[in-house]
């Protein structure tokens, strides 16, 4: 004899088919002023956000609620350890663990491929709340020796990390991070952009990275392959034990794509339905008083048109980025 199912569990599969099918809401762009390159961000409080720019080193503050100018603007330049001849740092990922905000540069070289060894920093911000509004303050020292760890791992010998950093970013099988997250026991995972061995996005676990800004060497665990479709890491973010990843083309040449990813062995899930038309997602903001039920995304707006030119080469008045909240 045939069973068929109950009418209830009917209902639950029918439930639970519309839920995976459910369209992704993407909401309309809040614009922020001051900067245009947005690459990296973490909540400070359930209102506020730093942001960085690929740009220059300057943190900036911003209302969640309000577009507009940075609320508060902290320029680390000085405490970076920079070269004062060619200081741009490529901030391009961060990720909080409690009080701290960790954050990365992209450790590749400029876009004619030569080495700026600025572009090779990963440090720490404690965040203060006061008063007067929020501080962040570096914690230990700017640590500058992460490629040479990366690049000498007998983990990551087989992905020619060595070779891949002589090149410039956006070249195929060349070195770029852009994705930092936190995970639950309190280490990182490192993102890369590129290279995308086999087709497959690269995470490098940092297990140390409190020891790591205090001079320590960086004890990295063995690399985690994604496969995001052919994609790298733009950048990636923990909350209520799953991540949220933002999948991009090495080379920028067509669209990012959200994932979503439990950790371990699983297989990461595309949201088929999450459009984002006209922007560059590059940073991911989760926010206490949120969590996945509304995320907030940056785009890293370099490349768009104001008034007939690139808004990186817009004056300071005119440069802005957008954001958008997205809800499933």
């Amino acid at each position: 004899m045939i069973k068929f199912p109950s009418t209830a569990a009917v209902l639950v599969i029918a439930q639970l088919s519309l839920s995976a099918q459910a369209e992704t809401n993407v909401s309309s762009p809040i614009v922020y002023a001051g900067m245009c390159d947005a690459s990296a961000a973490v909540a400070l409080t359930d209102r506020l956000f730093a942001v960085a720019s690929d740009e220059d080193s300057v943190i900036r503050v911003y209302n969640r609620e309000q577009s507009g100018n940075p609320v508060q603007s902290i320029d680390l330049s000085a405490l970076l350890d920079l070269d004062a001849r060619k200081p741009e740092s490529d901030l391009e990922a961060a990720a909080r663990i409690g009080d701290r905000a960790y954050w990365i540069s992209s450790h590749g070289r400029n876009r004619s491929g030569k080495l700026r060894l600025s572009r090779e920093r990963f440090f720490a911000t404690q965040i203060i709340t006061n008063a007067p509004g929020i501080d962040l303050k570096i914690v230990g020292r700017p640590y500058e020796d992460l490629l040479r760890d990366l690049t000498g791992d007998p983990k990551l010998a087989r992905f020619n990390l060595a070779e891949a950093s002589l090149h410039e970013p956006k070249a195929r099988g060349a070195l770029n991070i852009e994705g930092l997250s936190a995970t639950s026991d309190g280490s990182l995972l490192i993102g890369f952009r590129n290279p995308i061995p086999g087709g497959q996005a690269l995470l490098v676990p940092m297990l140390n990275p409190d020891e790591v800004i205090h001079g320590k060497r960086a004890k990295l665990g063995e690399p985690i392959l994604l496969d995001l479709d052919g994609l790298g890491i733009r950048d990636m973010a923990y909350s209520d034990g799953k991540y949220l990843i933002i999948g991009g083309p090495y080379d920028g040449k067509g669209q990012s794509h959200l994932y979503e990813w439990s950790g371990g062995t699983s297989a990461p899930r595309r949201f088929k339905r999450a459009h984002f038309k006209g922007l560059n997602p590059e940073a991911i903001i989760f926010y206490p008083d949120k969590g996945w039920g509304q995320v907030q995304l940056l785009s890293d707006d370099g490349k768009k048109l104001v008034n007939g030119k690139p808004c990186r080469e817009c004056p300071p008045q005119q440069q802005c980025f957008r954001s958008v909240w997205v809800t499933w």
